[in-house]
């Protein structure tokens, strides 16, 4: 068998059935989580560097509650993204995993570090790559741009995917027709649209619950968590989603984590530069 393959699995988390990708085998584990425009999955918002860090580790990336992927479209999401980052912790725990490193992109980056702020004894290593979403959670404001159109507009059709997915990606030949369709059939697969629209509006609950929205305000309790668990945060050059000033104002925030910047890449870094991401991951994780 070739370890390095990405390999599809199922498992049921506390009810969920729950679909993920697999590369590896040997040495510790990774938990890699995709970020949140329409269609994305393990596979597609992570797969070209699963075979890469599969090399050195066990690297699964389950595909999130909330129309993404194949997982349970059923799957309630009232929370928004606490929702999201509690399926998290039902799939490591249905998997057995007791301690593990997080690589998470965008949204999936902000699941990542919720959780590892209610298990910081389970998580061993954090790597952030690119997100919006944490930066919004320090406070940090950034104004409305293209890229954040196309993402929040997609429309169901392949068009509107194929323009998400360069707003997200700037290497346009990375944009193949297989990736386009992989992520459309996600999308727009029974009940996923809901699904996604449910999220939205669980993600805005909490952003207007005047209890809720306190666990989303990590002004202090991120800067504490980074000097715990050692922290990286890979960020794209060229990314137009989260540009480049909101990434050198979150590491600002975060003097204790470690910064690289890929030169090139745009908002989904792990896509744009699979080589040079995985070589910073893999030197990371092994330091």
């Amino acid at each position: 068998m070739n370890d390095t393959a990405i390999r599809s699995r199922w498992v049921l988390a506390n009810g969920v059935r729950t679909h993920y990708a697999e590369a590896g085998g040997q040495g510790s584990t990774l938990v890699a989580l995709h970020g949140g425009g329409a269609g994305s999955s393990g596979a597609s918002g992570m797969g070209p560097v699963l075979p890469l860090l599969g090399r050195d580790f066990r690297v699964v990336a389950p595909d999130s509650i909330g129309g993404f992927g194949l997982t349970d479209t059923q799957a309630p999401t009232p929370y928004g993204l606490i929702s999201r980052a509690a399926h998290m912790a039902d799939f490591v725990d249905a998997l057995c995993l007791d301690k593990f490193s997080v690589l998470g992109n965008s949204q999936g980056a902000w699941s990542g570090v919720y959780y590892a702020m209610l298990h910081p004894d389970r998580v061993e290593k954090l790597v952030i790559v690119s997100s919006l979403t944490i930066a919004g959670s320090l406070g940090l404001k950034q104004a409305p741009n293209e890229a954040m159109h196309a993402l929040m507009g997609y429309d169901g059709s392949r068009a509107g995917m194929k323009r998400l997915l360069e707003a997200l990606i700037i290497d346009k030949a990375r944009i193949t027709d297989a990736l386009i369709d992989e992520r459309q059939r996600a999308a727009t697969r029974p009940g996923a649209f809901e699904a996604f629209q449910r999220m939205a509006q669980g993600i805005e609950f909490v952003r207007n619950d005047p209890v809720l929205k306190l666990q989303t305000q990590w002004q202090e309790a991120l800067p504490a968590l980074t000097r715990r668990i050692p922290t990286l945060i890979l960020w794209g050059t060229q990314d137009t989603f989260a540009v480049p000033a909101t990434g050198r104002a979150l590491a600002e925030m975060l003097p204790d984590a470690r910064i690289e910047w890929v030169e090139g890449a745009g908002h989904q870094v792990q896509t744009d530069a699979p080589d040079r991401a995985a070589a910073i991951i893999r030197e990371f994780l092994h330091g």
